[in-house]
């Protein structure tokens, strides 16, 4: 029996699923379409699970703030292809995901991906298995981050890649999303001095150490130039000790003191960071796709 380009056509619309999939199903159950659909949803499981183990490095942060203006979300959900990344349909389940995260306040990912999104009939986890589906690549939730506050939340999404939330007290809105803005651009990892783990500063001396000694200079110097560099080093790591982006004759510490705001806590995510990518070239993965098709 022939299958024809409209039949195709009209299962990948009505299933989201890729040409060469349909076509074979439509092959194999003679051209009808409602026991392809069938075939394809028995197949779905199984392909999800095969593609699970496959680097998704690529991909988007969504927020979300309730009208409240007091609870926010901010939630990572990688692909393996900055194509998808950009697709309309994988943004919209981002954001989809950030609404759930802020409406249930789930403990992980796992309890997420049971929950109903915008309180209709398709869990996080199915929409998942639905994307996975219509592209043909390993998608998952990441993480997230959920905020609840009397304070202020201020937020900022560098296009789709980058995503920061703080939190603060006694601050406006202008202020708290050029502190959100700040973090996003000098991405500190912590807010103040205090916040600095010993053992990162031990490492950071002995460090410093070992690259003046070959120097020859004294000891009483050279105690003095780690102490500057070590003071330097954790300026440049927490948030007020870092110079205001919007202004380079202030810091943040010394803009808080102005305006009397206090930073509570921030999250700052970017799509990717800390995945070891594999190191598979684009046109061996394109062939290897095409011997599998």
């Amino acid at each position: 029996m022939t299958i024809t380009a409209s039949q195709v056509k009209d299962l990948r619309e009505r299933t989201g699923l890729g040409m060469m999939e349909c076509k074979a199903a439509l092959t194999e159950t003679g051209g009808d379409i409602e026991g392809a659909i069938d075939l394809l949803r028995k197949k779905v499981g199984a392909k999800v699970e095969k593609k699970a183990h496959r680097t998704a490095a690529e991909g988007a942060v969504a927020i979300h703030v309730d009208a409240s203006g007091h609870v926010a979300a901010l939630v990572e959900v990688n692909s393996e292809t900055d194509f998808v990344a950009k697709d309309e349909h994988f943004m919209q389940y981002a954001l989809a995901v950030a609404r759930t995260v802020v409406a249930h306040d789930p403990r992980d990912v796992a309890a997420l991906s049971a929950l109903a999104i915008d309180g209709g009939n398709v869990s996080v986890g199915q929409g998942r298995n639905d994307l996975v589906s219509k592209f043909g690549e390993n998608i998952n939730i990441r993480r997230f981050s959920r905020y609840v506050t009397t304070g202020r939340i201020g937020r900022y999404l560098h296009g789709r890649r980058i995503g920061v939330l703080v939190e603060l007290t006694n601050a406006d809105e202008t202020l708290a999303r050029d502190l959100a803005m700040h973090i996003a651009a000098s991405r500190p990892a912590y807010i103040a001095r205090q916040d600095v783990p010993a053992d990162v500063l031990a490492k950071e001396r002995e460090i410093f150490l070992a690259q003046g000694a070959e120097s020859g200079k004294p000891r009483d110097i050279l105690e003095r130039m780690v102490t500057g560099k070590v003071a330097k080093f954790v300026n440049e790591i927490t948030l007020l000790g870092q110079v205001f982006v919007k202004d380079p004759d202030t810091t943040i510490e010394k803009l808080l003191e102005r305006t009397g705001a206090k930073v509570v806590r921030f999250v700052r995510y970017e799509v990717g960071e800390g995945i070891e990518r594999s190191a598979t070239d684009f046109a061996s993965e394109v062939m290897a796709q095409v011997k599998g098709v």
